[in-house]
């Protein structure tokens, strides 16, 4: 069961460095989405969690990257 969820973690990580900029333009138009039927009532919440969830991708990524030096 470890080695299945290193490999989920893995391709997490592999997929966030590949497309992580596709990601976070989607989780941007999610909030705006979001933002928009709820007509701004949440917009400081929306913005948080679509920062927070950028930052993540992004720390994925550069997790992926790193992992990819270490297998060259």
């Amino acid at each position: 069961m470890f080695d299945a969820l290193k490999q989920l973690k893995d391709r997490a990580e592999d997929l966030a460095e590949a497309h992580g900029d596709t990601v976070s333009e989607g989780l941007e138009k999610v909030g705006d989405f979001i933002d928009g039927r709820t007509d701004g009532k949440y917009s400081a919440k929306i913005d948080t969690a679509v920062d927070k969830a950028q930052d993540l991708v992004g720390k994925l990524g550069e997790r992926g990257a790193a992992g990819d030096q270490g297998k060259k």
